[in-house]
Order: C-alpha cells, then sequence, then structure tokens
C-alpha cells in the first residue's frame, strides 16, 4: 500500500477524539451533581451495576464455547447509565424501551436473570418465549418494551407509549396516569430522522419521556466525531425548546440525579428531556467484533473511570458500606448468575408446534 494512503481503519483511528480530547469533554459537563443516597439505596444500584457486569461476562463465555449464537452486544462498561436511568423511575410503572444492546436494561427492570439468560439461549422460559435472542427482549410484566436490531426502530414506540400515557390523563381522566417512558439509544442513533420526528412530536405535545443517549463514542465502527456536524448532541434539544442535559455517564450518582430532574418534569407535564450520557463500551461492538479500530490509549483512558469502581470509592469514602458487604453481594450475583445458566441450559426448547405463536393477537 502506498505510505501516503489511509485505510478505512486508519483513517477512523486518525480522526477519532483523543484521550486528551475525552477529558477536555468531560471537564466541561455542564450537569454535575450527584444524587444523594443513603446505604440502603447504594447497596441496591451496587448489586444491579454488579449483576449487569457479571451476567454480561458470562454472555461472552458462553458464546466463545458456542453455547449461545447470532449476534450478541454488549454493556460493559456503560452499567452506570441503565442503574442511573431506571433506578430513578418507578419500576413496574414507569415504561423502558432499549436497543439490541439491551440484556443490561431488562435485568434493571426487573426481569429475572433466568428469564433473560433463557432468552440468550432460545428456550421456552426466555421472558420472549426464546424467539428474541439477544436483540429482541421484551417482558409486559416489568414495562420493557423491547429489544430493536435497528437504530431508532424503539423510538417511536416508546413515544406511543408516553403518548398512551398522556393521553390517559388528558382525554380519559385518569389522574393517577403518570408513567414516565424512558427511550435508551446509542449516539449513531442521533443522526437518524426518526429520531427527530420523535423529538418534535414529544415537545409539541409535552409527552412524558426521556431520551437517554448513551453516547459510548462509536456506532459500530464509526467514530462519533466523524459522523456528526454537532457531538454535543444534547444541544439538539434546544431545536425543539426541549430541555436537555449532558452528563457524566460513567458515573451512576449524576445520572441517577438527572433522571430524577427530568423524570420530575415529565410528571409535572412540563414535557419531554434530551439526556446525553457520557459512557464507554469496554467491548468490541458485538462478540464477532476484533475491536481493531480504537486506540489502546483511548481504552485505558475510560478504563480509569469503571463505574463500579467509582461507585464502591464514593459508597466507602461516605461510610456507607464496608469492602466486605460489597464482596459479599459480588459471590451472590455470581450464584445468581450462575445458576441462571444452568437454568437456561436445562430449560425445554420451544416447541415446533407453536411456530406460529405470537405472530397474530389471540381471539
Amino acid at each position: 500500500m502506498n505510505k501516503s494512503t489511509k485505510s478505512p481503519a486508519n483513517t477512523a483511528l486518525s480522526e477519532a477524539m483523543t484521550a486528551n480530547e475525552h477529558a477536555e469533554r468531560l471537564s466541561k459537563i455542564v450537569s454535575t451533581e450527584q444524587s444523594s443516597i443513603d446505604k440502603k439505596t447504594g447497596l441496591e444500584i451496587f448489586r444491579d451495576m454488579t449483576l449487569g457486569r457479571r451476567f454480561e461476562d458470562k454472555c461472552a463465555e458462553m458464546y466463545y464455547r458456542g453455547k449461545m449464537f447470532g449476534f450478541v452486544h454488549l454493556y460493559n462498561g456503560q452499567e452506570a447509565v441503565s442503574s442511573g436511568v431506571i433506578g430513578a423511575m418507578r419500576k413496574k410503572h414507569d415504561w423502558f424501551c432499549s436497543t439490541y444492546r439491551d440484556h443490561v436494561h431488562a435485568l434493571s427492570a426487573g426481569v429475572p436473570a433466568r428469564e433473560v439468560m433463557s432468552e440468550l439461549f432460545g428456550k421456552e422460559t426466555g421472558c420472549s418465549k426464546g424467539r428474541g435472542g439477544s436483540m429482541h427482549l421484551f417482558s409486559k410484566e416489568h414495562h420493557l418494551l423491547g429489544g430493536y436490531a435497528f437504530i431508532a426502530e424503539g423510538i417511536p414506540v416508546a413515544l406511543g407509549s408516553a403518548f398512551t400515557s398522556r393521553y390517559k390523563k388528558d382525554a380519559l381522566g385518569e389522574q393517577n396516569s403518570d408513567a414516565v417512558t424512558a427511550a435508551f439509544f446509542g449516539d449513531g442513533t442521533c443522526n437518524n430522522g426518526q429520531f427527530f420526528e420523535c423529538m418534535n412530536m414529544a415537545q409539541l405535545w409535552k409527552l412524558p419521556i426521556i431520551f437517554v443517549v448513551e453516547n459510548n463514542k462509536w456506532a459500530i465502527g464509526m467514530a462519533h466525531d466523524r459522523a456528526t456536524s454537532d457531538p454535543e448532541i444534547w444541544r439538539k434539544a434546544s431545536s425543539f425548546g426541549m430541555a436537555g442535559e449532558e452528563v457524566n455517564g460513567m458515573d451512576v450518582l449524576a445520572v441517577r440525579a438527572a433522571t430524577q430532574r427530568a423524570v420530575e418534569r415529565a410528571r409535572a407535564g412540563d414535557g419531554p428531556t434530551l439526556l446525553e450520557c457520557l459512557t464507554y463500551r469496554f467491548r468490541g461492538h458485538s462478540l464477532a467484533d476484533p475491536d481493531e479500530l480504537r486506540t489502546t490509549e483511548e481504552k485505558a483512558f475510560w478504563a480509569e473511570r469503571d463505574p463500579l469502581i467509582a461507585l464502591e470509592k464514593v459508597l466507602i469514602e461516605k461510610d456507607l458500606v464496608t469492602k466486605n458487604e460489597l464482596r459479599k453481594i459480588e459471590k451472590e450475583i455470581d450464584k445468581e448468575v450462575e445458576d441462571s445458566v444452568e437454568f437456561a441450559l436445562n430449560a425445554p426448547e420451544p416447541k415446533p408446534d407453536e411456530l406460529t405463536r405470537y405472530i397474530w393477537a389471540d381471539d
């Protein structure tokens, strides 16, 4: 190859943000206030984040052992967003809409680890009855509106959920209808038409929805700064007169505080919020991704900001917990994850004679 010619990989590397530029962006974050918590809440958040991390690690193990098939996109590194947002909302009251990176959102929403792991193994005991797999987790019971394989595909679904909440209150007179919907999606989605169309409708009708951007800097193999004219996504909210916030997505207490503000606005009838969480995925786009585009320097920068380590430091510094209490939780989570694998491996396959079930609504 001619030395003056750049390969696609080299172009991606040369135009992606450097570690210093990442640090500068984080230092200028507008929303830095952390949520105040007590011991009970702190332990709940740590447990939820640990479950997400250990569950995903086990998924990687099962995938590479040939026990799990299809596309599998892991959430390692982004746990503060799921736990911070969903943990600040009301489970089984509010609604959550995910993407193809949906395992941890499901767990945070309360879907049992057994049901999530079973779905990844394609078993009848999965939350989508073995028909959805990794990218299409769904649970009506836990108000999980689904995982979606195509970017922006879930945002209109979330918008419909928020519209339903408002319609029940304004048109049907159900004054207790104050459910808020959180729509999760990545930075790569924010140049998609559905994103802008739904933002417009949400603000026009003052819908109770939080648009949660998990900006992990990379849309598959495209560096965020190379793909958008304004890399500060939260600023796009001003185009619609909408509230917008930028938060450190590696700080669960900052995410929680920003979500609490957004939920308060939504329940009060003041409309939606665009919440941009600056985060990072520690693994490749999927388990089939060799992850060769991101620099070692960039990965090291974000590894130093591991959200689990950061939360543990805060909990101990505030004298809310001891290290022994946290290690005990980790052991309990490991047992829960192992149990989910054993349960899924021994669970029944979907029945062939029910192949077409769930395609049409039952009478």
